[in-house]
């Protein structure tokens, strides 16, 4: 594939001729060029947020969120007896709506804005523009590698950022598990297993009862970020917050699922065009964070964790400083914490210093 030719090409002939050159590629490489291709990755280009992108994430809902958010932070930052420097870090900062939400309430703690040093992992040129415009008054940093986060206590923020790492897909066969990929079938892309059989006995306990044609999905991606942050908060103080769609416990089935223009889509459909994600192994991630020395709260529901802040008390505060608002700030409240919203399908995980009590956990 000669490199001159590369920028002619779209992300999905790219893909097609790697495809020809060697193979079929596992799901998790392939979502890796989608997302993040140098040149034409989705998370390259333009802003995937709001009503004009793809979707729509919580802090762009409503203040609420951030406020509370920023709320948690302080709590923790005081319980670590309020240390004269820290790393604030936000994996995935979308816009910047939520640090700056966050922000506008945390920084009213006395000394939390001197010792602050705000640090932002993203690589996207317009969201990079938009966050500076948002948050320059915090003099950021923004950082593309998780070696850049720092030498001392730090707090991370990840609000729907898992769900986008890269994941493999397993199927159970009458022989073992096989990994699927994703192939070329009458010269369209096309999901396919590996010929060559994986043991049940290598494969989670969990899912050692699984029938035929159940699926597993694994986030190593997502396994190796934690364990980057847990082993440098574990070492040095700190708290990582997460908050996701997902399950509890590791289990079977497939989640793999495309987005565009707020409508489902074939994930093989449109390479780089449509934000690709899969629903996060809480359990899997709290291990890791367990074994690098962490205490992990029990995992809870957004509507649960919010309620518990004091989501319901600040949608009074606020409505009743914005009387013609009244109906947008209850939509919100409802979106935000109803069963039926994402109250009850976003989960939120906290790993912590041992010692820390983490504020939205119940008692």
């Amino acid at each position: 594939m000669p490199a001159s030719n590369d920028n002619d090409r779209s992300l999905a002939e790219l893909i097609d001729l790697q495809i020809e050159a060697s193979g079929p590629m596992s799901i998790a490489n392939y979502m890796g060029l989608c997302l993040t291709h140098p040149a034409k990755g989705y998370y390259r280009k333009a802003d995937p947020l709001g009503t004009g992108g793809d979707f729509v994430t919580a802090p762009e809902i409503s203040q609420m969120f951030g406020e509370l958010i920023g709320f948690f932070f302080v709590n923790l930052w005081q319980q670590m007896d309020e240390p004269k420097a820290f790393t604030l870090l936000e994996l995935g900062p979308g816009r910047g709506t939520l640090m700056a939400d966050m922000l506008r309430v945390a920084c009213r703690a006395p000394g939390f804005r001197d010792a602050l040093d705000l640090r932002l992992f993203e690589t996207n040129p317009e969201l990079i523009a938009q966050q500076n415009a948002r948050l320059e008054a915090y003099d950021p940093k923004w950082i593309d590698s998780f070696e850049k986060v720092g030498d001392g206590p730090l707090l991370v923020v990840a609000n729907e950022f898992f769900d986008a790492l890269p994941i493999r897909q397993f199927v159970r066969g009458k022989d073992g598990w096989h990994e699927r990929m994703v192939g070329l079938r009458d010269g369209k892309r096309a999901f396919g297993l590996s010929p060559t059989p994986i043991p049940a006995s290598a494969m989670p306990e969990a899912v050692q009862g699984a029938a035929e044609g159940e699926v597993l999905e694994v986030g190593i991606a997502g396994g190796e970020v934690m364990n980057r942050l847990s082993t440098q908060v574990a070492r040095l103080g700190g708290a990582i917050l997460a908050i996701d769609y997902g399950y509890g416990r590791t289990q079977t089935g497939e989640t793999l699922q495309a987005v565009r223009r707020h409508k489902y889509a074939d994930p093989l459909e449109a390479p780089g065009e449509a934000d690709i994600s899969a629903h996060v192994d809480f359990e899997a991630l709290a291990t890791v964070a367990r074994r690098s020395g962490l205490a992990v709260q029990p995992l809870t529901s957004q509507g649960a964790f919010l309620k518990s802040l004091g989501i319901g008390e600040r949608a009074r505060m606020l409505s009743a400083a914005n009387p013609g608002s009244l109906e947008d700030i209850a939509a919100a409240l409802e979106r935000l914490t109803g069963d039926r919203a994402m109250g009850e399908l976003f989960k939120v995980l906290c790993a912590a210093s041992p010692g820390l009590q983490p504020q939205g956990f119940g008692s």
